[in-house]
C-alpha cells in the first residue's frame, strides 16, 4: 500500500481528478468518526464543508453499512448523486427476499444473545449489525454472537470494527454497487475510501486503470492500493481533491451541452 498523501503520490490522484471520474465513499470510519453509540455518529463541519466542496465539483456517492434512509439524513445538504445503504444492497428491486431472512433471524439471534451486556442487535431491514463495542468481555461477546449466527443456517457474514454483519447469502455487495453507481453516473473511472472489512469488497476489484482505492489505516492484509494514516486525515484528502479539480482548465467533458455528469 502506497501513502496516498505523499508528494510522489500526488500524480495518482491529480490524474484521477481530471478522468471522468465517480467518488465513492463509506460514512462510518471514513467520513464520519467512529464513535461508541452509533446513532452519535456526525460529520465534523469541516468534512461537512470540504465534503460539499467536492460533491459540487465531482458526481459523489456514498455507500454505507447504514440503511439508506439513516445515511440520506447524516447527509442531508450536501449534493451527492446517490445513496446506498445496506452494504450495497439497498435501494435494490429484489429486496424482499433479504429482508424477510433479517426477520427470521431477529427473534433467533434476540433469544440467544438477549442476556450478554452490551450486545446490541441493529436491525436495519435487508441486514443485522450485531454490535458488542458496550460489552465488558469482547472476546466472548464475538464468539456469542458467532455461535448464536451459526445456528441460522447460510448467510453472509461480514466482521467490521466491534460489530459483525449478517447479511442474506446472495445479497450484493459494495463493489457491485459502486460499478453499478460508474455505469448509471456515465462515468469511466472510479474511486471509494473505505475502512473496514466490508470496503474489502470494492477494494479486491480487478478493474485494473478504472479503479483508485483507499483504506483508511495501512493494513497488510487489505488489498486497497493506497492508504491514509487516520480518519482525521479525510478532510486532507478531500481539500487535495477539490484543489486537484479546480486548478488548470475543465475538462472537455463536463462542458459538453447537455452533459451534466460533472455536475451535482
Amino acid at each position: 500500500m502506497k501513502y496516498l498523501l505523499a508528494p510522489q503520490n500526488r500524480e495518482a490522484l491529480e490524474q484521477l481528478a481530471w478522468s471522468n471520474v465517480l467518488l465513492g465513499f463509506d460514512y462510518d470510519g471514513t467520513l464520519a468518526p467512529i464513535v461508541d453509540a452509533p446513532d452519535q455518529a456526525r460529520l465534523r463541519p469541516r468534512t461537512r464543508e470540504l465534503f460539499q466542496q467536492v460533491a459540487a465539483l465531482y458526481p459523489t456517492i456514498v455507500i454505507s453499512g447504514r440503511a439508506q434512509a439513516d445515511i440520506m439524513k447524516r447527509v442531508r445538504g450536501v449534493p451527492i448523486r446517490e445513496v446506498i445503504g445496506n452494504h450495497g444492497l439497498e435501494p435494490w428491486r429484489y429486496g424482499g427476499a433479504f429482508a424477510a431472512d433479517v426477520r427470521r433471524w431477529m427473534p433467533r439471534l434476540q433469544a440467544a444473545l438477549d442476556g450478554i451486556k452490551g450486545i446490541f442487535i441493529e436491525d436495519k431491514v435487508f441486514s443485522l449489525a450485531i454490535h458488542y463495542r458496550n460489552a465488558r468481555e469482547k472476546r466472548a461477546a464475538r464468539a456469542a454472537i458467532h455461535a448464536a449466527i451459526a445456528t441460522l443456517g447460510p448467510a453472509r457474514v461480514v466482521g467490521g470494527k466491534l460489530v459483525v454483519n449478517l447479511l442474506s447469502e446472495k445479497a450484493p455487495h459494495k463493489g457491485l454497487a459502486l460499478l453499478a453507481a460508474r455505469d448509471r453516473c456515465g462515468c469511466d473511472t472510479a474511486f471509494y475510501i473505505g475502512d473496514d472489512q466490508t470496503d474489502e469488497d470494492v477494494f479486491g476489484l480487478e478493474d485494473p486503470g478504472r479503479l483508485l482505492t483507499v483504506r483508511v489505516a495501512e493494513s497488510r492484509r487489505s488489498q486497497a492500493r493506497y492508504f491514509i494514516r487516520r480518519q482525521s486525515e479525510i478532510d486532507a484528502l478531500l481539500q487535495a481533491l477539490v484543489a486537484c479539480r479546480r486548478r488548470g482548465p475543465r475538462p472537455a467533458w463536463i462542458d459538453e451541452p447537455g452533459d451534466d455528469r460533472g455536475a451535482a
